[in-house]
Parts: structure tokens; C-alpha cells; sequence
């Protein structure tokens, strides 16, 4: 689904990333990485616990700075976030004396945006993810399957460029997760956006991805990129298929080649 392998939206190029412990001890979170994502591309990032992969993301965000290297976006160097993008987490950060409306709203505020315009397409993307009528209920009101939606919609409200999820549905039971897998994927498909997706789950990446990053850890770095050629869009019987199932294989064996997954099936 991605645009041409010129059309770079992220470029990311011998990032380092040192942390300082308050002992006064350095802690390498990542070396020398170097990753591209193409316009319109869906890239997954996965590795053990410590790997890097949030701070790779929050590296990308302008949310931490970096110890060296470049990032761009776009081709502007990223010092602070970027514009045309957006952040989710695994929590969803609601505010819980607002109502759903309000929270999909709350970047518009804090912009000082005019909010009656834009309620239309909050209610819009509400009634896209799943949620319509449900702009007046509270937080405190939802599973976390529908918090989780609302903290989509409340980032894609001003239809950013490059979405970037750390782990958003990592929290949820199985089946919610599967099908906000789906939802995803159809958004992803209608809006052409550039997604980088952090996850735990090797099926969750193969399900969703162009492309999936296997990092390793001490320090964090990229072990494999691995390009998933599977037809879109993709349906949760795809991960019955022989195909999936040699991607899920082969980044299985990367883990094992560092020790983890010993005698998993």
C-alpha cells in the first residue's frame, strides 16, 4: 500500500539515543539506527521488553531528544513534534469529566481552534470507528475497547499525515483487540496515512504491515526488516494461511536467535 520508494516521510539516520541514570551511569537505549518509512506506508516495529521501540517512537514525535544522528520529517529535522502528526498510546489518557465529544475535541482547544467547527467531523470520525451516538456519553462509561476509539479519534480529528501508536491496543482482551486490529486497517486503507505501529505481538505486525522492523536489544538496534507480501485487505482468517504463518515463523526464529521464545510452538 505504500507510495514510491522516493517518497520518504520519516527519515531516521544513524540515530543514537543515550540515557544518563541518576547514579551518573550511561544507558545506550539505541545505536546507530537507521530506518525509512515511505509515504503512506504501515511499518511495525517489534522486539523484546528494552529493545527501544517507545523510544524510538517518542524519538520520532519530538517528544525526547536524541544523543545522535538525524530524524526528518518530510525532510525537516524534528526538534519538537512535528506538524501533521499525531500520537496514541496504550492508555488512553481520556479526561474523565469531559464527555467522548469533548475529548476528540481537546486538541482543537488546546490549538484555540474554533471547536463548533469542528464537532461535525469529530461526530464523523466517532460514527468511523464505531462509535456514532456516543458523543455525550463519559468515559467512565466505555469499555476499554471504546476508550481506546475515542483516543483514535481524538488523534486523527485534525487528519494528520503520520500516525504514530505505541502499543495502542496492548491493554485490551483478545477479541477486542482483533477487531480493533480490523477498524485500523480499514482507516489506515481509506485515509493513506503513514503509520508507525509499536507492538509485542509478531501477529498483530504481520496482520497489519507492509513492512516489519525486528529490533534487538543492548543497546536497541534494528536486527531485520522484513517486507510482508500479502494480499490487502487482510481478514483474521489470513493468519491461518501457510504464508502468514512463514512471515510469524521467520520472525519467531530472529527471537530465538536472541534467546527468547526457547520451546514456543
Amino acid at each position: 500500500m505504500a507510495g514510491p520508494a522516493s517518497d520518504v516521510h520519516v527519515s531516521v539516520t544513524g540515530l543514537d539515543k543515550t540515557y544518563r541514570l541518576p547514579q551518573g551511569q550511561a544507558v545506550t537505549a539505541l545505536s546507530r539506527l537507521d530506518l525509512d518509512i515511505r509515504r503512506g506506508e504501515f511499518v511495525s516495529v517489534v522486539g523484546p521488553s528494552g529493545c527501544g521501540k517507545s523510544t524510538l517512537l517518542k524519538c520520532i514525535a519530538g517528544i525526547t531528544g536524541i544523543s545522535g544522528g538525524t530524524i526528518r520529517v518530510d525532510g525537516a529535522p524534528v526538534s519538537e513534534p512535528p506538524d501533521d502528526m499525531a500520537v496514541v498510546f496504550q492508555r488512553d489518557i481520556l479526561l474523565d469529566w469531559r464527555s467522548v465529544i469533548e475529548n476528540v475535541l481537546f486538541p482543537i482547544e488546546i490549538k484555540r481552534l474554533p471547536k463548533e467547527e469542528w464537532r461535525k467531523r469529530a461526530s464523523e470520525w466517532l460514527a468511523l470507528i464505531g462509535l456514532p451516538g456516543y458523543e455525550n456519553r463519559q468515559p467512565w462509561e466505555l469499555s476499554g475497547g471504546q476508550r481506546q476509539r475515542v483516543a483514535i479519534c481524538r488523534a486523527l480529528i485534525q487528519e494528520p499525515k503520520l500516525l504514530l501508536m505505541d502499543e495502542p491496543f496492548g491493554a485490551l482482551d483478545a477479541l477486542t483487540r482483533d477487531e480493533l486490529n480490523l477498524e485500523l486497517q480499514g482507516l489506515w486503507m481509506k485515509t493513506g496515512k503513514t503509520v508507525l505501529f509499536i507492538t509485542h505481538s509478531i501477529s498483530e505486525a504481520v496482520l497489519l504491515s507492509d513492512r516489519v522492523v525486528v529490533m534487538a536489544a543492548n543497546p536497541g538496534r534494528i536486527l531485520e526488516i522484513i517486507p510482508i507480501d500479502l494480499p490487502w485487505p487482510r481478514s483474521l482468517d489470513s493468519r491461518e494461511t501457510p504464508e502468514f504463518g512463514r512471515y510469524a515463523k521467520q520472525i519467531r526464529r530472529l527471537f530465538e536467535g536472541l534467546g527468547f521464545l526457547k520451546g514456543v510452538p
